[in-house]
């Protein structure tokens, strides 16, 4: 059972990290090594001082959807971490962790929902007159989709999980 905790726990942290940094960092669209564009910022690497030069994004509708759906994945991942926590001291034996797997699988609906969008409405939330097929996926946006099934495991794990010492 403590092998079991041990390894939810991980897997919880573990999806926590990769959704904080699919929603912060740069690259969730890649033009060239040079250029990229993330939920935030569009930035360039300036070769002569080795900095990324960034601006903000253009705000569009499907861009703000994208960054509040992220965002609420990770709220939702850190709300069901933290009452994970709380239940795991306070629960009474044969408790069941309801709660933290419901928060667990809304976590990553909204991040199925913020990739699919992304996936699907790029061009406009892009909004660059270059063709898309100059320019691939970044990491983060991997990590956005590579979340979605952990949190959904890790949810359906913390419903069948029972408190038993």
């Amino acid at each position: 059972m403590v092998l079991l905790l041990m390894s939810v726990t991980v897997l919880h942290l573990l999806t926590l990290a990769m959704l904080f940094i699919a929603t912060m960092e740069k690259s969730w669209w890649v033009w060239t090594d040079a250029e990229i564009t993330d939920l935030w910022y569009n930035c360039i690497h300036d070769n002569v001082t080795g900095n990324w030069l960034c601006a903000a994004s253009n705000e569009n509708d499907w861009l703000q959807v994208v960054q509040a759906l992220m965002v609420l994945s990770v709220v939702f991942c850190s709300i069901s971490f933290l009452v994970f926590l709380g239940q795991l001291f306070t629960m009474s034996k044969v408790g069941v962790f309801y709660f933290t797997g419901l928060c667990q699988v809304f976590a990553g609906f909204t991040s199925f929902a913020a990739s699919l969008i992304f996936t699907f409405q790029r061009k406009e939330i892009l909004e660059d007159s270059r063709d898309l097929s100059m320019g691939h996926f970044g990491y983060c946006f991997i990590l956005a989709w590579s979340c979605v099934p952990l949190l959904l495991f890790s949810g359906v794990l913390y419903v069948h999980l029972r408190k038993r010492q």
